[in-house]
Order: C-alpha cells, then structure tokens, then sequence
C-alpha cells in the first residue's frame, strides 16, 4: 500500500512510534462518505475520522464558511472580540440543554475535559473527582488522571492528578459487578454510596464526570435510569455532573446530545471532535451562574475559539439544522441497527449489538462468549478489504464501532453494511493464525 508516494515510509522517519495509525495507507482526496487512498483505492469511512466528520468529508457549506473567514484573519488570541467565535458560540449555545448557556471554546476534547475539571473545583471549592472505570477522557495530566479505559495509556506517567475516585460504569453486557444483563435496575448506583461512607466524603466532591455514552472504552450507551439516579445522587450532595459528550455529542446519537434520550441536563457539558467538522475545537459548557464564578486569569487559551474553527462549527450545526440530519441519523440508525441483529442471529461470534442513532457497535466473543481481540481484527482487516473502514473500541480491542457521516447515502449505508456482513462471513472460513491488523486508541 502507499506506493505512488511514499508517505508512511516518510511518516516513520519524523514521527514516534507513540503516532499510532489504525490503517497503514494514504489519503489522496475525500468527500461525503468516501476516502481515496495515493494508489486508487475507494474506501467508505464508517470511521468518520474517529467520530469528527459528522457531515462527511468536505461539505460544501463548511468549505464556503471556512475560505470567507481564512479570507479575512485567521487568529485573535484573546486580544479583541471577533464576529466568527462569538456567532459560533451562540449557535452551540441554541442547541445544548436548557440552562447551559456559557462556553469555553479550547482546541480539542481533552482540554475541554481539563476545563471542567478546573471549572468544578474553582467555583465548588472542593477538590475530590470521581469518574468511571472504562472511561476515556483525554492524555493530559487531568484528563489522563480520570481515563481508565486501559491501564497502557497512564503507564509511566504517574503521579497521576490525586484525589480522583472511580466508580463502575453500567456497562450491562460486561457487567463490571457481575450482576444480570438487563434485570438488575440500577444497584450499580449503590457503588456510589459505598464510595462516600469508605473512601471520600461526599460534601468534598466537587463533580462527577461521565461519558453518558461510553466510546472509546466500549460503546456503552448507559441505562437513562442510571443517569437520572445519578443526577439525584449529585443534586442530594451539591456535587457538580459533568458529561463528557466528545464522542457522543453534535447528533451522533439522533439527537443534539445523549443526554436528551435520558431527559438529564447536566451541570456541564463537555463538546469537541464533530464540533467543527475536523478543525481543532473543544468546549465546556455550563450555567452563567457557575460561569460567573469563574474569574479572569483562572483559566485561559491563546488558540482556543479560533475564528477559522469556529466558523466551521458555526456552519457545521447549521448544515445539521437545515438538513434535519438528527432525524436522518435517528431513522439509519434504525434501520442500520436492525440490520446488524440479523447478523448476529446466524453470526457466533456476535456477542452484543447496540447504539443510538448512527453511533453503534458489535462485540465479537469467542465461542465461550469472552472478548476477542484477535478476530475483531480479522473483521476489520475483511472489511477493508471490501472497500469499509471501521475501527474497534473497548479494553480487548473486540468492539467494532460503526459510526458513519450522519450525511451517508442511503446506498452507501447498504453497501457498508453489506461489506460488514461479508466480512463476519470470513470470519468462519479464515484462520486466525493470520497476523491481525495492529489498531490504535483515541
């Protein structure tokens, strides 16, 4: 792969090992839904860049917004105002949840993350974190100290930021307290309680951080009762509730954020990838009565809310808007999810389906039904192959993630899925003494 130029050769030469890439080739052109490599292969990308390019590659109407504002300056810093930034946040801040009307534009999701984290303990005055097992919240200091989606990533980098606590997140296939799929309620939130009688008490918390809809730790969508438990449990100790919708954010699910399919409003909202259609952008949202609080010189960013970015987001929730993507992403999902259970009726190696809207997965198991690394790379590798780009999530690495453009055609959405299909049918034929393809994390 990569002949007509060369590039990975290259890459190796100036870039660390540590620059993992999930797939060896090189783009030459993209739009929509298709990816062209440098030696003329077409791929669909039901990557969509690690879950950025929630309109496609290129839309038309993020390009125009982008070259008028390149046109005109391309940074600020925190000198003056600009139009571009402050159109942008007004149109993030029309679509998040009544009440979140304030925002911190940073450059990506994990400094988003360490603004929330900041933003809690400044206007709390407390300083204890709790966040979740099997989470993944960025690999700064902060974001690293609240990531425990795989113990590789904090290697040799402790200390880690202190005072943060984990609780088990509602992972119900892999239920991490062993407990029933499916018929348990939510006693996972009594962890909660055992949390403030044994290790920190609760009125020196100062927030809760969760990805309402798991990612790169498996694609776990929670139960909307866990989350609505947990909203009470917040409001009964005055503990800030900080979601971390980087992944599941700006229509991916169906709707603006998945936190509207559990009816919970947050305290602050975290916001980044297909916030600005592949320009660096990340934001915290919150109140103006806890953003008030936040005073000038405690935080801050020279490139945060660039107008060049910005005007790409401002134009990438207005292309969702006008073309109803959220109920379009809503309707595939459906159809795409149903699809993939009838796979799983003849497939062995299916262990689970599940998703939201164009956010959805499979986990592949072995014939005893635990993870399997090794064969969900198989799948990936016969997917491509076929002309599909997928990636793969979760501590094992044997969680697809199928997250297409919510702009994919209706025969593109086919057509992948078809590829996926063929590719669980190799799956019976092949032997796994291949070499499987090597993947990268978030």
């Amino acid at each position: 792969m990569d002949t007509a130029f060369g590039v990975s050769a290259r890459a190796e030469k100036v870039f660390p090992p540590v620059l993992h890439h999930y797939h060896s080739f090189t783009i030459a052109k993209a739009h929509g839904c298709t990816v062209v490599s440098t030696d003329g292969n077409r791929y669909l990308d039901f990557s969509s860049g690690l879950a950025v390019l929630n309109v496609g590659y290129g839309h038309p109407e993020v390009l125009a917004a982008v070259h008028q504002q390149v046109d005109r300056f391309v940074h600020t810093g925190s000198i003056y105002h600009n139009e571009s930034t402050t159109a942008a946040a007004e149109e993030l801040v029309s679509i998040t949840p009544s009440g979140l009307d304030m925002l911190f534009f940073g450059n990506s999701g994990a400094e988003a993350v360490e603004a929330s984290l900041k933003l809690s303990r400044y206007v709390s005055g407390r300083q204890a974190i709790v966040s979740f097992t099997g989470a993944f919240h960025g690999r700064t200091f902060g974001a690293l100290s609240v990531t425990t989606s795989n113990s590789s990533y904090r290697r040799r980098y402790h200390p880690l930021l202190p005072s943060v606590y984990q609780l088990p997140y509602p992972a119900c296939f892999n239920c991490p307290l062993g407990l029933n799929h499916g018929s348990c309620g939510t006693r996972c939130l009594q962890e909660a309680i055992r949390l403030f009688e044994r290790q920190v008490p609760p009125d020196e918390v100062a927030a809760v951080i969760i990805e309402p809809f798991l990612g790169e730790g498996g694609y776990y969508p929670a139960p909307p009762e866990f989350l609505q438990g947990l909203r009470t449990i917040c409001d009964e100790y005055g503990i800030l509730l900080i979601f971390d919708e980087v992944q599941s954010g700006i229509g991916r699910t169906g709707k603006w954020f998945f936190c509207e399919h559990a009816d919970v409003t947050p305290d602050i909202l975290v916001v980044a990838k297909a916030l600005a259609s592949g320009f660096p952008l990340g934001a915290v949202v919150a109140g103006q009565h806890l953003m008030a609080q936040w005073e000038p010189g405690a935080h801050g960013s020279t490139f945060g809310g660039n107008p060049v970015a910005c005007a790409a987001a401002r134009a990438t929730l207005q292309v969702i808007k006008k073309e109803g993507l959220l109920a379009r992403g809503a309707e595939l999902g459906e159809r795409a999810l149903a699809r993939l259970r009838t796979f799983a009726d003849t497939c062995p190696w299916i262990g689970d389906v599940r998703g939201y809207g164009l956010m959805m997965a499979i986990e592949i198991v072995d014939e005893n039904g635990a993870p399997d690394g090794p064969r969900c790379s198989l799948l990936i590798e016969e997917c491509l192959r076929r002309g599909l780009m997928v990636i793969n999530c979760g501590m094992k690495r044997n969680i697809v993630r199928i997250i297409p453009p919510l702009t994919v055609t209706d025969a593109e959405l086919d057509e992948g899925l078809t590829a996926l299909g063929a590719g669980l049918e190799e799956l019976d034929r092949s032997s796994l003494s291949r070499a499987p393809v090597t993947v990268a994390a978030d």
